[in-house]
Order: C-alpha cells, then structure tokens, then sequence
C-alpha cells in the first residue's frame, strides 16, 4: 500500500476548531505525507479552509477562536498548537498562498525578499540569492527578471499569484498550503499553477483546498473528503474518485450531492 510506505509530514490527531461556540471542525484525524500533494475536497462551508488554516494558527488572528487537539510537525514532532509554541515561527516553517492573489504594495523584489527580512536575513547577496531562486522555483524569474523593481502590481493575476508562491517559498517552508489558487484564474494561469504544483512537491509537502474536483484528480496525491466539519473519507486520490469507500463521498464525486 502507497500510504504505509510514505514518511508523515504533519498529522492532525483528534483535532477540534470553534469560532466562539461554533463547532466548525469535529475530532478530524488525518496524515499528511511528505512531498505529496494532498486535497481537501467538499461542499462550501464544510471546513476545508478552517481545516487548512489550523495548520499555521492563521485563527489566532482573531479573538475567540479555539482549537482541540494537535497537529504534529515533524521531524522534530512539534505540536503545532501547544501553547508554548510561537505563531510566527510556525508560519516560517509553513508558508501559505490564498486564493485571490494579494502581492504587498512593493517591487516585485521586496515581495519575495519580505519574509527573509522578517526572518533577520542581513546580508544583501544572500537576500538577492534567495529571491532569484524562489522566483525560478515558482516558474516566474524569466518574465520579472527585467521588472524586479518595479510595482507587483504591474504583473498579471496568473503572474500575481506564482509571485506569492515565490514569497511563500522564499524562507524555505517545509509545508505549503494552497487555499483555493486558482479560482481567481483564467485556464491558462490556473494550468501553470497546476503544473508549478507538481514541480514542487519533489522538495515541499503540499496542502490544497480546491472546489473543484477536476483539479484535485489532476494535481493530488492523496484526497479528503469533509462534510459538516467532519472527515468522510481520506485516501490516495486515484482510488477515492474510482472506488470510494463511503457512499456519502461517491455521491458528492458522481454530482448526486454536493
């Protein structure tokens, strides 16, 4: 089996989530595994993107939120959610790509370098180094290569979002979340993230909430199913949209739900 011969990236074990008294997530229990890329699939409102955004304390942002249970980070099976871990060091280690493009109100350059200087990186070569490199990871050095110092807004949606996978890739994050990428796309753009995806698992372990199930057989490697805050069924993708093992999860695939 696939699943039992990959190393665990991170894995949410019993985890919970309120919005005040609003249970948003119910005890979900689920692996995410080393260089995959793995799919959180389901109707609107069923938690994929309260799920996703657990995993770098993206809610602490806002009074009244609540989480139970851990998410553990490994190597060095960190709890993600222990209180005595700082926010900000968990979202050096995992960088996050929303789904509208927001490119911060600077150059192209300081878009991408803006992580290593929170980071305290000093050294201007280094800095330089690092962005040229993230910007050739994310497919995009050869079309801004020219147009560093110019305003990020200049560029393109498609070209907006793989410059904010370049910043998210810049402080080298050991996990990736993508919350919906491309649904602000044309086809184009949303084929050149799709194929940026695939490139990036050989060295990052990827996260995607999408709402579209195409993609998450086309760009997953494993695929969740969530319902109402719960996890229907998790398995490689390949055999959940063939052959699920839950009739709830068949009858959002086949339309007949959903």
């Amino acid at each position: 089996m696939m699943e039992q011969l990959l190393a665990t990236k991170a894995e949410a074990r019993s985890l919970s989530f309120y919005y005040g008294d609003f249970q948003a997530l119910k005890g979900i229990s689920m692996p995410v595994h080393e260089r995959q890329v793995t799919a959180l699939i389901g109707p609107s409102g069923c938690g994929k993107s309260t799920f996703l955004r657990c995993f770098n304390r993206m809610h602490d942002l806002y009074p009244g939120n609540r989480y139970d249970g851990q998410i553990i980070l490994q190597p060095d099976n960190t709890d993600l959610l222990a209180r005595s871990i700082d926010p900000i060091d968990v979202r050096m280690r995992i960088g996050m790509v929303f789904q509208k493009p927001n490119p911060f109100p600077k150059t192209v350059f300081e878009n991408v370098a803006y992580g290593l200087r929170v980071r305290g990186e000093r050294s201007r070569r280094a800095v330089e180094e690092k962005v040229e490199q993230a910007l050739h990871d994310a497919a995009l050095w050869d079309e801004v290569k020219e147009r560093l110092h110019q305003p990020a807004y200049n560029l393109s949606g498609g070209q907006q979002q793989r410059l904010c996978i370049a910043r998210a890739l810049a402080t080298d994050p050991e996990l990736l979340l993508f919350d919906e990428p491309t649904s602000a796309l044309d086809p184009i753009a949303t084929a050149s993230i799709e194929e940026l995806m695939h490139d990036l698992k050989k060295r990052v372990t990827i996260l995607i909430v999408t709402h579209n199930m195409q993609q998450a057989a086309r760009v997953s490697d494993f695929t969740a199913y969530m319902y109402l805050g719960e996890l229907v069924e998790f398995g490689v993708t390949d055999e959940l949209f063939i052959k699920p093992q839950k009739k709830q999860t068949e009858d959002y695939i086949t339309g007949r739900f959903g």
